[in-house]
């Protein structure tokens, strides 16, 4: 091993050992940032919490009545196109009604055709009619010896004819179809073609009940004594002690 007297001056010797080098420690990576909205997004929730502001201060005016009422720019609206009403005819008529009856109906009506399936062709209507017959006494069918007057003894005789049954009429207001049921070649048929008048049987069906009903309801028995207390008042206001009704045979 050499001394140290013999290293040449000047000159300095190299480090036989090199110290380590500390390892670069990686530095720790940063919390993550929440996202933030871009310009656009908060630009629109801006714009939409603007207008919900100011809906909501428009309803509280409004609700105190500060500002005027404004109509629905979308509410429904009704046009009525209807051509004026003609006048096709007028008559005199010299009818008493003297009794009225208000009936109500249950109609059950299935069309179909034999030997096919009621899937295919089927139209089955359930519907209730409520329609109002009158009984009314025609005062134009008096005979000329209908009326039978003594002055002197105050009496009055008359003969009527028998009370007269009109048809029944049918409240469109109080009438209605509870369910109908169609065959699928109907429901084709349907979607092809419309048919106004397809209720119209359903309807004359009702009123044809609902007459043959008042026929024997007893109406014209009530007709009967209403026109008779009509004629009795009549003439004892008259000066009629004595006022007789008849009535001929229907």
């Amino acid at each position: 091993m050499a001394n140290s007297s013999d290293v040449s001056p000047g000159v300095t010797e190299p480090t036989r050992e090199y110290p380590p080098v500390p390892e670069e420690s990686t530095p720790p990576a940063p919390p993550e940032q929440p996202s933030r909205p871009s310009g656009f997004a908060r630009l629109l929730i801006f714009t939409g919490f603007v207008f919900a502001l100011l809906v909501a201060a428009c309803l509280g005016l409004r609700a105190i009545n500060v500002l005027p009422s404004f109509d629905n720019p979308f509410s429904d609206r009704t046009t009525d196109r209807s051509q004026p009403v003609l006048l096709q005819s007028m008559r005199d008529l010299s009818r008493y009604v003297a009794a009225d009856g208000t009936f109500q109906v249950i109609v059950d009506l299935q069309e179909d055709r034999e030997n096919i399936p009621d899937f295919l062709i089927n139209r089955r209507t359930l519907f209730v009619g409520s329609g109002t017959v009158e009984q009314y006494v025609d005062f134009s069918k008096l005979a000329d010896e209908a009326l039978v007057v003594d002055n002197e003894k105050k009496t009055v005789t008359i003969t009527l004819p028998a009370p007269d049954q009109g048809s029944a009429a049918l409240d469109m207001q109080k009438s209605y179809v509870v369910a109908e049921q169609r065959g699928l070649l109907d429901r084709i048929g349907d979607a092809f073609k419309s048919d106004p008048g397809k209720q119209q049987k359903v309807y004359a069906l009702a009123q044809q009940r609902i007459t043959e009903a008042a026929q024997s309801s007893g109406l014209s028995d009530r007709a009967k004594q209403n026109t008779e207390q009509m004629l009795r008042s009549l003439f004892t206001r008259l000066g009629y002690s004595t006022v007789t009704v008849t009535f001929d045979s229907p």
